[in-house]
């Protein structure tokens, strides 16, 4: 019960502080300047620059079917909290008063996009979204067998050629550079400072890979058992498979340590988006 009431606690500051940014990007830079953003966000500026509408009303109205496929592809709990997100959003939006911070269109587009993505990026973290574009895309990808990304980057070009029709090509410009702000602070907001890279490492000398990364580099390691079917014969060999998580900065110097004891050592790397619990951090060492 602790557990989840601090889980929970912890859900509402991100949210909340995610729809306090996200309402300062709006007021504080966008609106003034009829910029727009990519996704459902990018759609409720546009219709608000070209209506009367208001913002707080097509927050809502356009992200209703979101929050609807979400709840039938991703559960009960997301949509609730979505929901409550962007209703929180749109009541943000409405009755709190930003000031209006700078005219200038390279300013608006870069801190606009900023807080925008900083926005989003919080309500992610906590469990919700105030941009229901993603969850359109999961549902198409697994519908028509498409990447996300692709989807993504085909509704956003609808949503930029639209503004530089009816807007003009020079807020089109400027709003595709909030959206890259936007969407590389979300980035930022998600991932963290570190990119974590998972290595795998297969190689002879791996006793004294493994105490190079535990004792010199300080991160833990897995030790797999393989077998290597490499070989103009094909034949099958023992061997140990080394694994281990280090950040993008340490990458280049566990790589300099690898070459140090088997140059001929095969490497495989990727990216991860997120990890917990381990030794991930890297510990004290001893001297």
């Amino acid at each position: 019960m602790s557990m989840n009431i601090k889980r929970h606690t912890k859900d509402f500051i991100l949210i909340t502080l995610g729809i306090f940014s996200a309402a300062f990007g709006f007021k504080g830079f966008l609106l003034t300047n009829h910029f727009i953003d990519g996704g459902a966000t990018g759609i409720s500026l546009l219709i608000s620059a070209l209506t009367s509408v208001p913002l707080y009303v097509l927050l809502i109205c356009i992200n209703i079917p979101f929050v609807i496929l979400g709840y039938k592809i991703i559960g009960k709990v997301f949509a609730v909290k979505t929901m409550l997100a962007i209703s929180g959003l749109a009541l943000v939006v409405a009755t709190v008063p930003f000031p209006d911070v700078t005219k200038d269109n390279l300013l608006v587009a870069v801190f606009g996009g900023f807080f925008l993505g900083a926005g989003i990026g919080l309500a992610v973290r906590g469990g919700a979204v105030i941009d229901g574009t993603e969850v359109l895309a999961i549902f198409l990808s697994r519908k028509f067998g498409t990447t996300i990304g692709d989807i993504i980057i085909f509704i956003n070009v609808i949503i930029f050629l639209t503004a530089a029709y009816f807007l003009s090509v020079e807020i089109a410009l400027y709003s595709m550079v909030t959206y890259f702000t936007a969407s590389k602070t979300l980035d930022f907001i998600i991932e963290g400072i570190e990119e974590f890279t998972g290595v795998t490492i297969i190689s002879k000398h791996y006793e004294e890979l493994r105490t190079i990364i535990t004792e010199t580099l300080g991160h833990g390691v897995t030790i797999y058992n393989g077998e290597s079917g490499f070989g103009k014969q094909g034949g099958i060999t023992d061997i140990k498979i080394i694994y281990t998580v280090v950040t993008r900065l340490e990458l280049n110097k566990l790589r300099t340590e690898i070459e140090k004891i088997d140059n001929d050592a095969f490497i495989i790397m990727s990216s991860i988006r997120d990890t917990r619990g381990g030794m991930v951090k890297k510990r004290g060492i001893k001297h």
